[in-house]
C-alpha cells in the first residue's frame, strides 16, 4: 500500500516495489501549495474513473497506475472496500491522486495546506 509522507512544504507518495512495477512509475512528490482540495471516498476501487493507461486494474479489487478521463490524469493506488482520499492538484503532472488509506479522514485533513 502506498504511504504518504507530509512535511510543511512537500507531500511524498511512496510506492511499494509491486506498485512501482504495476504502475510503471516511481514515487511521486509535489509541493503542498499544489493541493487544491481533498475529499474522502468510501470505496477507492469504485471511485476510480477513466481509462487505465498504464497500470493494473482488477475490478473492485485493486487499481494502481494512471487513469485518464474527462477530469484529467489521475494517479491511483487503491484497494476494493478501502476508503480513499482524492487529492486535487494544480500545476502538476497529475490533475489528482486517489490514494487508499485506512484513516482517510485524517489523511484528507493533513494534506490540506
Amino acid at each position: 500500500m502506498a504511504t504518504i509522507d507530509i512535511t510543511p512544504d512537500r507531500i511524498d507518495v511512496r510506492l511499494t516495489t509491486a506498485e512501482k512495477i504495476w504502475a510503471l512509475r516511481g514515487d511521486l512528490s509535489f509541493p503542498r501549495s499544489a493541493v487544491a482540495g481533498a475529499v474522502v471516498v468510501p470505496d477507492g476501487a469504485r471511485a476510480t474513473r477513466g481509462i487505465r493507461a498504464p497500470g493494473l486494474g482488477v475490478p473492485r479489487t485493486r487499481n494502481v497506475g494512471t487513469w485518464r478521463g474527462r477530469a484529467g490524469k489521475e494517479f491511483v493506488s487503491v484497494r476494493g472496500g478501502q476508503p480513499a482520499v482524492r487529492i486535487t492538484l494544480t500545476g502538476q503532472a497529475y490533475d489528482s491522486l486517489l490514494i487508499g488509506a485506512d484513516d482517510a479522514s485524517a489523511l484528507a485533513a493533513a494534506v490540506l495546506p
